[in-house]
């Protein structure tokens, strides 16, 4: 009985399938819902097999697999080794069905690689380092560019030699350079040409903890012999007795320093000098600086009016804070007490992470202060650095403050202790701690 379907004919091409008169199991029929691949170009030959052989059994010349395939391949149907129609043929010769070397995947499409992780966050992290070089190599030009390199050291005469550590005069002038009149007239720093020094202070680096030393303005010092800052012209020493801030306001910040060095005996080694309108806007940039003050005062001429306790002063009010004097009794000695305690605090909270790593915060900073900070000529950012952290730790840890010791006044002008002076210069010389106490 004939069990095919219709159109089963007796040409043997035209099968879906057929048997085989070998004792061997039937090979599977072909199935017309699968397409198979188009067989490669070459297929490798069969060698002639001997006269009589029925290589019909063995998949040889002989045998055709109703494909219309070479001749000369063998069959491999899939199915006696598992695997999935259309795989893999499994052949030695390393030629799979679709052309593949190797056991190809016949059609399949493997899966993208797993990423290789440890070479992504090795990259990433290069990639942010040599961001963060680059922004900082741009940052320290940036800033190094700000800096007005106008003081001469090399022009000041009969220097003291150099001792252990790195000494820094720091001026609070009133220069009102850069100001609008809107300006001046809120900050209420008047209108006056030229500018004088404020307040002066020497910051001692060394490795027993920074000392800050103010020095009174109206201190009584002696103008030495000099070399003019702009004529290049010998001065002559005559033992004028003047206050100290004659000295900045006769020649400028070379004379200072010459007068400051001959007076304690002490060598400058930085010169950094700020005026009115950079100081405000530092104080603002940072968002204001938190002040404890102990006992309320007012003062007409500055503008201040503080309440007791503690406080956060903006700009405007950290200029009144420090220039206040008629509001206290002891004069200018209660005065530069204030200037340590807010220049201290101004400091510690601008070198904090919050300020240095977000540059919303830290480029206004720099900008403000740079644009008005005069420093000498072999003033370096790293230098400038070193005294502002050295700055910050006058508060804190083996940091010293204090003013200059007074023995007493003659024509009101305050006289300074010169043997407490001399033991406090050998201390900071020696770099050794401080133990001599001030006003």
């Amino acid at each position: 009985m004939n069990d095919w379907p219709d159109r089963r004919t007796g040409d043997r091409s035209e099968r879906y399938g057929r048997g085989s008169s070998s004792p061997q199991p039937e090979g599977a029929r072909s199935m017309p819902h699968i397409q198979r691949r188009p067989a490669p170009p070459q297929r490798p030959q069969v060698p002639p097999q001997p006269q009589g052989y029925d290589d019909r059994h063995q998949g040889g010349p002989g045998y055709d697999d109703g494909y219309g395939d070479n001749p000369g391949a063998g069959y491999d149907s899939g199915y006696n080794t598992g695997q999935v129609y259309g795989g893999g043929s499994g052949r030695g010769d390393g030629v799979g069905r679709g052309g593949g070397r190797g056991g190809g995947d016949a059609g399949y499409v493997q899966g993208r690689s797993a990423p290789n992780w440890g070479r992504r966050i090795k990259l990433g992290a290069l990639t942010l380092v040599v961001a963060l070089l680059v922004i900082s190599v741009s940052t320290y030009f940036w800033a190094d560019s700000k800096l007005k390199r106008e003081v001469d050291l090399a022009q000041v005469i009969e220097r003291p030699g150099p001792g252990d550590g790195t000494n820094y005069l720091i001026v609070g002038s009133d220069s009102r350079e850069g100001m609008s009149a809107e300006e001046k007239k809120r900050l209420r720093t008047g209108s006056a040409e030229g500018k004088r020094t404020d307040s002066m202070m020497i910051l001692h680096d060394g490795s027993n903890g920074p000392t800050l030393i103010s020095l009174p303005r109206d201190s009584n010092v002696e103008i030495p012999s000099f070399k003019g800052s702009e004529s290049g012209k010998m001065f002559p020493g005559t033992g004028r007795q003047v206050k100290l801030n004659a000295a900045y306001a006769e020649d400028g910040p070379e004379l200072l320093v010459r007068t400051v060095e001959f007076n304690t005996g002490l060598r400058i080694d930085h010169y950094v000098e700020i005026g009115f309108g950079g100081f405000a806007k530092i104080v603002d940039a940072i968002g204001g600086v938190e002040m404890d003050i102990p006992e309320a005062f007012k003062d007409k001429k500055s503008g201040a009016d503080f309440q007791a306790g503690k406080q956060t002063l903006n700009g405007e009010q950290s200029l009144a804070f420090v220039r206040t004097r008629y509001a206290f009794a002891g004069s200018d000695l209660d005065r530069t007490k204030n200037q340590q305690k807010f220049l201290a605090a101004l400091a510690s909270q601008t070198a904090t992470p919050s300020t240095i790593l977000n540059p919303f915060t830290l480029y206004p900073t720099m900008g403000a202060g740079l644009d008005t900070l005069i420093v000498d000529k072999d003033m370096s950012l790293w230098a400038l650095g070193n005294m502002f952290f050295a700055m910050k730790g006058v508060t804190g840890g083996d940091g010293t403050s204090m003013n200059m010791p007074i023995s007493g006044s003659v024509g009101g002008n305050l006289v300074w202790d010169k043997a407490k002076v001399k033991q406090l210069v050998e201390q900071l010389n020696n770099d050794q701690k401080v133990t001599v106490k001030g006003n």
